[in-house]
């Protein structure tokens, strides 16, 4: 070979070198572009199926079945789909009989509704002219009677009450002396003085409102079908005032019983108050609950706050230690002489909803969470069999059973953590779970703890049930007045008082008492033994 030949073949390797080269950054750029194209489209398909799981989700509690019951008792027991499970269209219809039995029907069931009813008999009789025998003109007597009995409703009235009171002078005085003597007959102070509104209207404005949910504008509307013009206005001042002057200091005494406990449960839910000072009339305000244990006194505590900061129940707890049961959110953390105990009911509800934001093929995320949900199903069928027992009885067997169940627990969440989308619902449920561990676990500390914060939900939701009616409070001191008047009825439900009859009684009773006094005020507190009978619901 020459030498230009070589020099020519030397090009050419060159030339195919440098198309190589090329080529290669060509491929380079191509893996690169379909690397990147599949994780975008990972990520929308990640996206598609969150947003589908909210839709199964949302239409799930719109629709669905509203429960807390673990979906693993829902599918052991298939009660909705028993007829598709047992029929068989291969066999033959034959007849058969079916015995079984059922708990009688209790007699005595009409007496007990009566039972605590007033009386109002009606006699029917012939007339005496008439007591005489069609044959033989004999007088009759009263074979048998029969009765037939009505329940009667007696509509609310609307009276006017004048309360008189008589003044004396001496006449004697009057005509010889510069100076009579007066004496003045003795009369109760009014609940709310220069007003015409009686103990009874209070209450009656504050139970229609808090405990029916009835808003004031309908108030108005029902007052004036009664013959008197009220404006809500009127009611509005009357409640606030009131709550003000004569439920304040008891709820301020319950608070100081309710922090000397060292089991409280917690709660807040949002609220909308028009007319905050600084802040849009649409900005979202808190209603805190606070409340006590399964062991008494039993309080329930509303406060009203402008955010859901957690300094608001560092300050409403100051002085309290103890353990507190909340549903996770972490404004209840870092608190001095706290310990925090999770709600398992909360965890369960978020692997239940996994389940129900699954498309019906999606078979191994819905075993993976009722995997998850079968922890829950034995940590509380285990409650459920302790519930009568002693604190010390329900100490002994949590750590005899249910911390075992616990430890796998935490084994099976650490497992499947790295490995499930940390967007889906699944993740979700298991990265909650993870997170809140040490508190979820924490009812192992003490055999009074209960496993849920269901105590507190239970006591907001007549809250939350009347929100939906009457929407928003219009300034601070009615959300405040809200807050007190929430917690007396809800404290008062507690110890079956009638809650009208009971705020009646603290209007009639407390406007003529020392509020200073504490031991005074303890005699009107719901828990007191000192309340009438007549209270009671």
């Amino acid at each position: 070979m020459t030498h230009s030949n070589i020099e020519d073949y030397l090009k050419e390797n060159q030339k195919l070198m440098e198309e190589l080269n090329r080529a290669n950054l060509e491929k380079e750029k191509l893996d690169n572009e379909i690397a990147r194209l599949k994780h975008e489209n990972n990520e929308l398909n990640q996206k598609i199926e969150f947003i589908l799981e909210q839709l199964r989700l949302g239409k799930s509690k719109t629709f669905g079945r509203s429960s807390d019951t673990s979906v693993c008792e829902q599918l052991s027991f298939p009660i909705f789909n028993e007829a598709e499970m047992e029929y068989d269209s291969n066999t033959s219809e034959e007849k058969e009989t079916i015995v079984y039995t059922r708990n009688k029907k209790k007699k005595g069931h009409r007496e007990e509704m009566f039972e605590n009813l007033p009386v109002e008999t009606i006699e029917y009789v012939l007339p005496e002219e008439e007591q005489f025998c069609d044959k033989c003109n004999c007088k009759l007597h009263v074979m048998s009677k029969e009765t037939r009995r009505e329940v009667v409703i007696i509509p609310a009235k609307v009276k006017l009450k004048e309360h008189v009171r008589y003044i004396y002078s001496c006449r004697y005085c009057e005509k010889k002396d510069t100076e009579a003597t007066i004496k003045k007959a003795s009369m109760p102070n009014p609940a709310l003085p220069n007003s015409f509104a009686s103990a009874s209207a209070i209450a009656y404005v504050m139970c229609e409102k808090f405990v029916k949910g009835l808003p004031l504008y309908r108030q108005e509307q029902d007052w004036a079908r009664l013959g008197f013009k009220i404006s809500r206005q009127t009611m509005s001042n009357w409640m606030v005032l009131s709550s003000d002057r004569w439920l304040k200091p008891l709820y301020e005494r319950m608070r100081e019983y309710l922090i000397q406990r060292d089991i409280l449960h917690v709660d807040e839910t949002t609220l909308q108050v028009l007319q905050e000072p600084g802040r849009p009339a649409s900005t979202k305000s808190y209603m805190w609950l606070y409340r006590t244990g399964r062991e008494g006194p039993h309080i329930v505590l509303f406060n009203y706050q402008m955010t859901r900061a957690g300094k608001h129940p560092r300050e409403f707890l100051d002085g309290y230690k103890g353990y507190l049961s909340t549903d996770g959110y972490s404004g209840y953390n870092d608190m001095p002489g706290i310990i925090n105990v999770g709600c398992l009911a909360h965890a369960q509800r978020m692997f239940t909803n996994v389940i129900k934001a699954m498309p019906p093929n999606n078979d191994s995320k819905s075993s993976l969470a009722e995997e998850g949900l079968r922890f829950f199903t034995q940590l509380f069928a285990i409650e459920k069999a302790i519930e009568e027992l002693s604190n010390e009885e329900r100490y002994r067997i949590r750590q005899e059973k249910s911390r075992p169940i616990i430890e796998e627990f935490k084994k099976w969440i650490n497992y499947h953590y790295p490995r499930v989308l940390p967007k889906s619902t699944l993740g979700k449920a298991i990265a909650y779970c993870k997170n809140q561990m040490p508190k979820l676990e924490g009812f192992l500390l003490d055999g009074r703890l209960e496993m849920t914060n269901n105590r507190a939900e239970r006591s907001i939701r007549p809250f939350t049930i009347g929100r939906k009616n009457w929407i928003f409070s219009n300034t601070p001191s009615g959300a405040n007045s809200s807050a007190i008047i929430y917690s007396m009825v809800e404290t008062a439900k507690e110890y079956d008082l009638n809650p009208y009859l009971y705020l009646e009684y603290l209007f009639d009773k407390l406007p003529n008492v020392d509020l200073g006094d504490k031991e005074m005020l303890d005699e009107f507190l719901p828990w007191s033994d000192n309340l009438p009978e007549f209270l009671k619901a």
